[in-house]
């Protein structure tokens, strides 16, 4: 279905997502997906395995993909396909059935809202991977990235708000409000994006919006998940080591926001609801983590929003480079 103006330039909408595991079989195929190429040690695949199995086996992100899809669609006037880079539906698989459907030129919405390799060059790459396995594989053209968007921002305050309204009353005006984002290698994070430092200063824009938007003025941003081995360096504070921080510092509560992601992963279940949770735990601190902006209402509708706005120019060719590994110049 064409509709007019930009929108109706595109058959359909793709939305584009990391991917899951959905049961206990899945997750160590999964991982060996997701690390292929990188040398991560066995041992480390085991640790993650065993947070996925606390959980049944089941990353949060499918799910939270499908409710997105839901509720973008009253917004859309157009088919929607979804395709991950790392489990079923697979991107491929995807384009192919959109090839056979006969869409021709498709918007790529993807869950990922920041500049850095992982967040958005990967994506890309894993989008033309996938369309030159499909023969009439349809052009696929990336949505902007959206992290200072109205709606994303008006997301992440309603859910901080909400976090901040669980803790007592006599704590929630003295919270902390700690910001948190999947840690990269300092590498990945100073590459050549549209800004230098872009994913860093692109976090801690959508942190001082938020902030703003709940009343707080004291905010700290922070990183979390990080999986690269120890000498390499990465983003840092950790967000673990950062409780023990304000702990000596006398903050009594914290609000977690986890503006990083736009949906539930095994880093925000795991790293932030179950670890981050005993450390604050044992140090005596009030703690509660604001929701991703998941299937927020004015989220599903910034879709449209960008599906209206006018086609955005493609990022350079050295954009957002991948980081360099051993063996690799």
């Amino acid at each position: 279905m064409r509709l007019d103006g930009v929108m109706g330039s595109y058959d359909a909408l793709l939305v584009v997502s990391f991917g899951g595991p959905e049961g206990p079989d899945d997750v160590m195929p999964f991982l060996e997906n997701v690390v292929r190429g990188r040398g991560v040690p066995r041992e480390r695949l085991l640790e993650v395995e065993a947070h996925y199995q606390r959980f049944g086996g089941v990353s949060p992100i499918n799910r939270q993909c499908r409710e997105l899809i839901e509720a973008i669609r009253p917004h859309v006037d157009l088919p929607i396909y979804w395709g991950n880079r790392n489990w079923h539906p697979f991107l491929a698989d995807t384009l192919r059935q959109m090839a056979a459907d006969g869409v021709r030129r498709a918007a790529a919405f993807i869950t990922s809202a920041y500049s850095s390799y992982s967040s958005c060059r990967q994506y890309l790459d894993d989008i033309a991977r996938a369309r030159a396995e499909v023969p009439g594989a349809p052009e696929v053209v990336r949505l902007r990235h959206y992290f200072d968007h109205p709606a994303f921002i008006a997301a992440f305050a309603d859910h901080t708000a909400e976090a901040i309204g669980r803790l007592p009353a006599e704590l929630r005006d003295r919270a902390r409000l700690v910001f948190t984002a999947h840690s990269i290698p300092l590498s990945m994070a100073a590459g050549a994006s549209p800004w230098r430092n872009g994913y860093e200063v692109q976090l801690r824009r959508v942190a001082g919006l938020v902030a703003d938007r709940v009343g707080r003025t004291q905010w700290d941003l922070v990183w979390q998940s990080r999986s690269g081995p120890p000498h390499v360096p990465w983003l840092e504070p950790d967000v673990c080591d950062h409780l023990r921080a304000l702990a000596k510092e006398g903050v009594a509560a914290v609000v977690l926001v986890p503006i990083g992601f736009v949906t539930d992963h095994m880093e925000v279940v795991y790293d932030l609801d179950v670890e981050a949770a005993d450390v604050a735990r044992e140090l005596g601190i009030a703690l509660t983590r604001a929701a991703t902006a998941g299937t927020h209402p004015r989220f599903a509708e910034m879709v449209a929003d960008l599906l209206a706005e006018p086609e955005p120019v493609n990022c350079p060719d050295l954009c957002c480079p991948a980081p360099a590994r051993p063996g690799r110049p």
